[in-house]
């Protein structure tokens, strides 16, 4: 893993289960409208913190035209992986793409009955439905993997929520140099991870195994 993908996957951390108790006064004051009369908090499932803090429900339209919602209909009691792209990228995301490609073919008709695959553009303003498509059909996307896209902040909410960010300003935002990690995870057993998109697809498909099992 290059020192870059180091950096980047510190800034997952929220995410990958460092998260503060429902105790913590880092959520006391998101949660102040649920204090019962008596000036107790209320047991806060951890799933529903996640939810609420990194997975927020934002409209989407995939390649196809679909239009879901990022929480309800992408990740609620599903398996998942997750990366950033754009379709006229020239830098990482052919190469993480080209990897998908191969770990698609690895995990076979578990994609898209046991394992979802989501790739989520970075340029919503120019990757248009139509634009993902092409691009899917490029790849030879089969299905079970789904391109989308969105409104521009609401995009940019995501990117930021999921950790898809660099701590130097500059470099977050550059767009050549987006992180190519890939978030994976299971919604319902609320295991979350992240792995480098240049990986190996071998280990690629067994890291994600962990989750699946």
């Amino acid at each position: 893993m290059s020192i870059a993908d180091r950096r980047r996957l510190l800034a997952l951390a929220p995410l990958l289960g460092l998260l503060p108790s429902v105790d913590s006064p880092a959520f006391s004051h998101e949660h102040e409208h649920a204090a019962t009369p008596h000036g107790k908090w209320p047991q806060i499932p951890s799933r529903q913190i996640l939810q609420e803090r990194f997975f927020p429900n934002i409209a989407l339209t995939s390649h196809t035209g679909q239009q879901v919602r990022f929480y309800q209909d992408l990740l609620k009691d599903k398996i998942v992986m997750i990366n950033m792209m754009y379709t006229n990228c020239e830098g990482i995301c052919p190469t993480v793409t080209s990897h998908l490609v191969k770990v698609q073919n690895l995990l076979g008709d578990k994609v898209g009955r046991d394992v979802f695959m989501y790739s989520i553009s970075l340029k919503p303003e120019e990757d248009t439905p139509e634009a993902l498509n092409k691009y899917a059909q490029a790849h030879k996307v089969r299905p079970g993997w789904s391109f989308y896209t969105g409104a521009p902040r609401d995009i940019e909410r995501l990117r930021v929520t999921l950790g898809y960010v660099d701590p130097d300003p500059q470099v977050d935002a550059d767009k050549l140099q987006h992180t190519g990690m890939i978030v994976y995870g299971n919604e319902k057993r609320e295991l979350w991870a992240a792995c480098p998109g240049t990986g190996d697809p071998e280990w690629i498909v067994e890291s994600v195994g962990f989750v699946m099992s």
